[in-house]
């Protein structure tokens, strides 16, 4: 009880505390964003060859927790004192302790980024209720980003309970009055998808995947309808921005896809700080 009167007195332990324990989720993170798409096409897998006919076989455990983590190069098992969010990597001067092999640094960026966001989501919420529901949508946001950078998919097994939360936080309007967030996740939702079909009919061509509605629907969920506008536009025009320069300075090939999800992602945490006074300054301004 003295440690939560503590931060709940003192701002500066509150985001003390909370990028702490953001550096240790961001750890956590990483291994959500690297086992997650493996676990799902492992049970895709596995629901195809039932589907075919077929016996599927059982192979080895692996899941979030198990196995431990280990070097992918010489299989040496990640100690406690290794795997210190960023501290374990810098003093390891980000190699492997047994082989040497590089570690990426993504690793302790991932744990930085999430351990940033936390202790500013924290100065700006405040201790409460509402700090709890911003950390679990900023740690989701995080984890949706890197894994639509790595495989241009946005799982199901996240948006989809991160749609639920929002709803259940604002049952007594934490971000938004329950009304407000439940347009916004069905405007969030058709949205796109409606722009996914006008595109798809005009060209042919599938321009996003499913997994952007429902995390533009999570999105709305949360903070509500109003805020959409603002998030479709922030992320249209960072995705166009940088779309173009990847286009025109690294050669990037126009038949490969280019994740949306990251871009959404980030007008939703801008969202979600700024988004109410953003907002009202738009309707002030008349812009």
């Amino acid at each position: 009880m003295a440690f939560i009167d503590l931060i709940q007195s003192s701002a500066g332990t509150l985001v003390f505390a909370c990028v702490v324990f953001g550096l240790l989720v961001g750890s956590f993170l990483n291994v959500v964003i690297h086992r997650l798409p493996k676990m799902l096409q492992a049970e895709w897998e596995w629901q195809c060859a039932e589907l075919g006919g077929e016996t599927p076989v059982a192979g080895p455990k692996y899941n979030l927790v198990v196995p431990r983590s280990a070097c992918p190069k010489c299989g040496h098992m990640i100690t406690a004192l290794e795997n210190i969010p960023v501290v374990s990597w810098l003093a390891l001067r980000g190699k492997c302790r047994s082989c040497r092999t590089p570690i990426s640094a993504r690793y302790p960026s991932v744990e930085a980024l999430t351990g940033v966001l936390s202790g500013f989501v924290a100065w700006h919420f405040g201790f409460g209720f509402a700090l709890a529901g911003a950390l679990v949508f900023t740690w989701s946001m995080v984890a949706l980003t890197f894994i639509d950078l790595d495989t241009t998919l946005l799982p199901d097994d996240i948006t989809l309970p991160l749609l639920w939360v929002g709803l259940l936080f604002n049952i007594g309007g934490t971000f938004v009055a329950l009304p407000s967030a439940v347009i916004g996740a069905v405007a969030g939702y058709l949205a796109l998808w409606s722009v996914y079909w006008g595109f798809k009919l005009l060209t042919g061509k599938e321009g996003m995947g499913f997994g952007d509605f429902k995390l533009l629907a999570a999105i709305g969920a949360f903070l509500g309808w109003k805020v959409l506008p603002l998030v479709i536009l922030l992320s249209s025009f960072v995705g166009a921005a940088i779309g173009i320069s990847m286009i025109v300075f690294t050669r990037h090939n126009r038949q490969v896809p280019i994740p949306f999800g990251p871009y959404l992602a980030i007008a939703g945490v801008i969202a979600l700080v700024w988004g109410e006074s953003i907002t009202q300054w738009w309707m002030r301004s008349g812009v």
